[in-house]
């Protein structure tokens, strides 16, 4: 049964012009239905797509890895495309790969696309791999394996330790304060009846959603998941998650590595997908920190006019979800430089707060943001993650195609409020990775907050 819809579909083109400039909204109907089994199935029929692209997504993530056990909901999405009780994961290949398909899972799902008249083919074995893995014990060796790997490699890597202490300042204790695909030590501690166990018990519909992309019949795919997950046993609904997180004060920690180079995060808990600002934020993120080239001030200030650095950028939009994201500022830069950087980060943060951002800089961010925003969703991957997100975060049906239009009307005084609203430059969290100690760190950052410490009484 259809529940709801979504605006009529359009191909976009980048030379279709509203006016002035405008480049016209993309438009995504989607089909939305309630499966059998308790799953949501959200629909794009795309005429004439050459690529049929599936994403299936789980609520909680590794948001349900135990404690001390951090990584096994990771590990578990990795597997499911190993091998199923049908079929090996070469057989899998074999299947998809003759129309340049593929498939893989993660903590959050199971996503995959293919070329042509293929995604029968492709929503089976997505349907198969959710349902029916059988974890093979090789491949758990192999898997885990590689992760351990990856983590001894990122041991030593400063700038990945930096953004985990980063990631840890502003979250604390909390779930999202930890590393999706967890540690050397909770890794290690991983068996395979874990992860069986874990799948058996979190992967179930009534917390999935399935977004499906491409130029098929939405009530034929209906029909078709239907009948693949008749066997998908549901179990009760996820409650959410806790959202308890620190309060927003300085803090900070260092990671010593003997190295030429320290990478630098500076920032706060951010803000949720729902926030009123969103639309101003995204200007301003522009206008601040991410803006194409060497457009936007703290590009323009710290790598152009002092030469600290070449990788530098600042955003707070792109991370907002159900639960708050991250406002983050990162520099690769000179251990000489750290409180340099650390203060122009700062007295960046708190001008766009202070003053009305120029009109050329506020023109220059919406042209870019109406000019390649909707050449974004010509992918057919793309429009299938946007289905997710509106799911996910409830938004309105017009929302994609209303965007547009919001980002055009963002004024200057809406920079200016969204700014005061959500940064906060005299509550920061500090993470530095580098030949330096935290003592030394935590001098720097008082400097650079006029204070005689950073340490939290």
């Amino acid at each position: 049964m259809v529940s709801a819809e979504m605006k009529p579909d359009q191909t976009i083109e980048a030379s279709e012009l509203k006016a002035a400039g405008r480049i016209a909204a993309p438009k995504l109907k989607a089909v939305r239905f309630e499966l059998s089994c308790g799953a949501t199935l959200l629909v794009n029929h795309r005429p004439g797509a050459s690529v049929t692209a599936i994403k299936l997504h789980l609520k909680g993530g590794h948001s349900l890895d135990p404690i001390g056990m951090e990584g096994l909901a990771s590990l578990t999405g990795s597997l499911l495309d190993q091998g199923t009780k049908r079929r090996s994961e070469q057989e899998i290949a074999e299947l998809l790969e003759p129309k340049g398909g593929g498939i893989r899972g993660d903590a959050n799902g199971v996503s995959g696309s293919i070329a042509g008249d293929g995604w029968k083919r492709l929503a089976e074995l997505v349907a198969e791999v959710v349902c029916e893995p059988s974890f093979p014990k090789d491949k758990f060796v192999r898997q885990k394996g590689r992760l351990l790997d990856r983590l001894l490699v990122e041991r030593d890597d400063h700038r990945t330790q930096a953004g985990k202490l980063f990631r840890k300042l502003v979250y604390g204790e909390h779930w999202m304060g930890r590393v999706v695909y967890g540690s050397i030590e909770s890794v290690a501690r991983i068996e395979r009846k874990d992860v069986v166990a874990f799948h058996a018990k979190n992967w179930c519909p009534t917390r999935a959603a399935i977004a499906v992309c491409g130029d098929v019949d939405p009530e034929t795919v209906r029909r078709f998941f239907n009948r693949k997950l008749a066997n998908w046993k549901s179990k009760k609904k996820l409650a959410r998650p806790d959202i308890q997180f620190p309060d927003r004060s300085p803090r900070c920690d260092a990671f010593f590595a003997n190295r030429q180079q320290v990478h630098l995060y500076l920032g706060h808990l951010g803000v949720t997908r729902d926030n009123p600002h969103y639309s101003a934020l995204v200007v301003m993120d522009h206008i601040l920190g991410t803006g194409p080239g060497f457009s936007n001030r703290i590009s323009k200030k710290l790598r152009d006019e002092q030469g600290l650095a070449y990788t530098v950028h600042a955003d707070v939009h792109s991370s907002a979800g159900v639960f708050p994201g991250m406002f983050t500022a990162y520099i690769g830069t000179s251990p000489e430089h750290i409180e340099r950087a650390t203060k122009g980060f700062l007295r960046e943060m708190a001008r766009i707060r202070d003053e009305l951002v120029e009109d050329r800089e506020l023109e220059l961010a919406r042209n870019y943001l109406l000019g390649s925003y909707a050449l974004g969703f010509e992918r057919a991957s793309r429009r299938a993650n946007f289905m997710i997100s509106s799911e996910r975060f409830g938004l309105p049906a017009d929302h994609l195609e209303s965007l547009p239009d919001k980002f055009a009307a963002v004024t200057a005084a809406d920079v200016r409020e969204a700014a005061r609203a959500c940064l906060h430059p005299k509550k920061p969290c500090f993470a530095v990775a580098g030949p330096v100690r935290k003592k030394d760190v935590e001098a720097i950052f008082a400097r650079a907050l006029g204070r005689k410490s950073t340490r939290r009484a």
